[in-house]
């Protein structure tokens, strides 16, 4: 998106108007309606309730609570910390959520009621009426600087169309009936052009309804994988409750006593409250740096799938090479000098419209050839056709200069100088195609056209390679040049004389082997293997067909988009099973310190304490306090994503245990070890300004200064 305004990615509103939105809705989340949908912290939540009444009067729960030495300041703090943790986790849902609502609202801005011009094929009347009463079916007519009023299909007619307040592309698009560039979408603007547009939108089914619905996080739909981890942090949680339980009836059997809220301190430690609280804000930033993007993913599924591609099926025009062939080099027969040659080119491409004419005019003039055609007189115009397979002009004076393929030119020539002959091979063996300039017959020069890989590609394609990626690239080129092209990119696998159903046969021969695969397409013909993939990623300027077939849109209408989505995939998965790592190591650090203070309690066992903490209490205050501010320390990194660098799988893995495991775990002892020290030399207030300050650091880490 570089240089120009970002559509979605400008949507994200004012930052601080989130971050207050946020700190209003955490606390709204304490809701037991919305808190029991996160069963680790509802569980929390649950325990918190019950110490703070025991707080309130512990003479009621005297069987559990040793009143002798009851400590009511101690339960405060212990409550206090046990209510902060689980806003915490509310806080970085909060957020993620509040993103996306600020997207919405930012997308809802958009919809207007717009005056529709209806019109009747029957009758060829025209009707004017308001867009909310457009039905499925409906044809409109949409003249210049007018809306769209509603998604459709262009079925007659060509027009410019800016569809900047979508896609932030301020360079209008031109998109006409009869290929696959007919789709449009409601509130876009038409330039310049008259169209006629079939509604193709269900009530409540709009591109922006879509768009709208995506991005509201109440409507997401979680994927499999963390609806997986969910149930495993729940069954790991509800174990943990067990072990409490038991732990108390130990403690009734034995007549040992020991305060409940170290009980409880104890769960909130062993439970895996910090991936707990992070995984829903997780999931909720991922599709949000889909949308950053300018992608729309119709599910959260599509962008965790994306991370798990095995195979990226692309076309060859348009993703991999720039998509029009230009001119890169002339050769003049050896009775011809160069200025003739370009002399010619030029004045056989002067009606030559397509981007292919226009580069070998730019090109010529970059050599150094003027042309002057007004002092000629009448040109002419060849027009190309499939059957002569060569297009030029006649002049004035009856001299014929044409362009066109090696055969096409020697059948109209009858001869081919041997060195260009030989020239002509040489260049078709190299994936680029040769054409031939004739004057009267006579052959007086070659252009060589090639396809241009796109600046950064090989690159791109490399990274691929080392996340165990495959390439495979369609193309309907011949074999010559398809094996140039992918030889040159660095695509592992090429096909062919590629047909449209050929995508479909490719998806589906690699799923029958195991493997996850993406592919983009935009033409209705392209509509089942985009079905088919695992990730179908539709070009916004394609058919309706195409849109509805895949899980993704782009809507800058990018083929090489494919490989970003494929990155954002990778670190949402990344960042969960990182976050998960630390999570998991932090509690297992957590268990040094607060599981010898209980035993201290029980048996005085001192040797226990290998962090040499304080007290039995400052080491359970130490534990829960560090277990609540690690979850704010993290929202950052739940929020913006881990940082991904393209890697194997053993990379990943190895990095992952060592920078998250072990780090996970000397985190814990180090910041358990500073609390304790904290709170034996100084005081609570210095505890509540740490905290203070590692919220002010993570509000930092996402732009929002307190």
């Amino acid at each position: 998106m570089d240089n120009r305004k970002k559509g979605l990615s400008h949507l994200h509103g004012n930052l601080k108007t989130i971050i207050k939105l946020a700190f209003v809705e955490s606390v709204v989340k304490f809701d037991p309606r919305k808190l029991w949908k996160n069963p680790v912290m509802f569980v929390i939540f649950i325990y918190t309730l019950y110490v703070f009444f025991v707080t309130l009067d512990p003479y009621l729960f005297r069987d559990v609570v040793n009143i002798s030495n009851f400590s009511r300041i101690y339960y405060i703090e212990i409550t206090i910390i046990l209510f902060a943790t689980i806003w915490f986790a509310n806080l970085a849902e909060a957020i993620a959520e509040a993103q996306g609502r600020a997207q919405a609202d930012s997308l809802r801005s958009m919809k207007s009621e717009i005056v529709a011009t209806l019109y009747d094929p029957k009758t060829s009347t025209e009707k004017k009426i308001f867009s909310k009463d457009l039905k499925y079916n409906d044809v409109i007519i949409v003249r210049e600087n007018e809306p769209i009023p509603k998604d459709g299909e262009i079925i007659d007619g060509s027009a410019l169309i800016d569809e900047s307040m979508i896609t932030g592309e301020s360079q209008a698009v031109m998109k006409e009936s009869g290929g696959d560039k007919t789709s449009v979408t409601g509130a876009t603007i038409v330039r310049s052009g008259t169209i006629k547009v079939r509604v193709t939108e269900k009530p409540g089914e709009s591109f922006l309804d879509r768009m709208i619905a995506l991005v509201e996080s109440s409507k997401r739909q979680k994927t499999p994988n963390e609806i997986a981890l969910n149930v495993v942090l729940a069954i790991l949680t509800f174990i943990m409750v067990f072990v409490i339980l038991t732990l108390v009836y130990i403690e009734i059997a034995l007549s040992i006593e020991i305060d409940i809220a170290t009980m409880v301190a104890l769960l909130v430690c062993l439970a895996p409250t910090t991936i707990g609280g992070l995984l829903s804000a997780i999931g909720i930033a991922g599709i949000t740096r889909v949308a950053k993007v300018n992608v729309i993913a119709k599910s959260g599924k599509a962008v965790e799938a994306a991370g798990d591609v095995d195979v990226l099926i692309l076309d060859k025009t348009g993703t991999i090479t720039v998509g029009n062939r230009i001119a890169t080099e002339f050769v003049p027969t050896k009775n011809y000098k160069m200025e003739d040659l370009l002399y010619n080119v030029v004045i056989a491409s002067i009606y030559d419209t397509t981007p292919e004419g226009k580069s070998i005019i730019k090109i010529a003039y970059k050599r150094g050839i003027k042309v002057d055609t007004k002092n000629m007189g009448e040109l002419q115009k060849i027009p190309f056709s499939p059957q002569t397979r060569y297009s030029g002009i006649i002049m004035p004076d009856g001299t014929r200069i044409i362009k066109g393929s090696v055969d096409a030119i020697e059948k109209e020539t009858g001869y081919i100088p041997a060195d260009l002959h030989m020239k002509s091979k040489e260049v078709a063996d190299q994936g680029a195609t040769p054409l031939l300039i004739s004057r009267n017959k006579e052959v007086i020069g070659l252009i060589v056209m090639k396809d241009v890989i796109k600046p950064g590609i090989r690159e791109r394609l490399r990274e691929l390679k080392v996340m165990g990626i495959k390439t495979v690239m369609c193309t309907g080129d011949n074999r010559l040049t398809a094996r140039f092209i992918a030889k040159d990119s660095g695509v592992d696998e090429y096909i062919a004389e590629a047909k449209p159903e050929d995508k479909l046969t490719v998806t589906k021969k690699y799923q029958a082997k195991g493997m996850l695969t993406a592919m983009t397409g935009d033409g209705t013909n392209d509509s089942p293997a985009l079905s088919q993939a695992d990730v179908g990623l539709a070009m916004n300027s394609g058919t309706p067909a195409a849109k509805e077939a895949a899980n993704m849109v782009d809507l800058d209408s990018d083929p090489t988009k494919l490989i970003e989505v494929v990155a954002i995939g990778k670190q949402l998965l990344i960042t969960r099973g990182a976050l998960t790592t630390f999570s998991i190591t932090n509690d297992v650090a957590k268990y040094f310190a607060i599981l010898p203070a209980m035993f201290f309690m029980i048996a005085n066992l001192t040797s226990l304490n290998v962090m040499h903490l304080a007290s039995p209490q400052s080491a359970i205050l130490s534990a829960v306090i560090f277990n609540a501010i690690t979850i704010p320390i993290l929202i950052p990194f739940a929020i913006k994503g881990i940082s991904y660098t393209p890697a194997s799988a053993t990379q990943l893995l190895r990095q992952n245990v060592i920078f998250f495991g072990f780090g996970g775990v000397l985190t814990a002892f180090i910041g358990i070890k500073i609390i304790d020290i904290i709170i034996t030399t100084g005081s609570v207030g210095h505890v509540i300004a740490i905290s203070y300050y590692i919220l002010k650091v993570m509000l930092a880490l996402i732009g929002v200064k307190i």
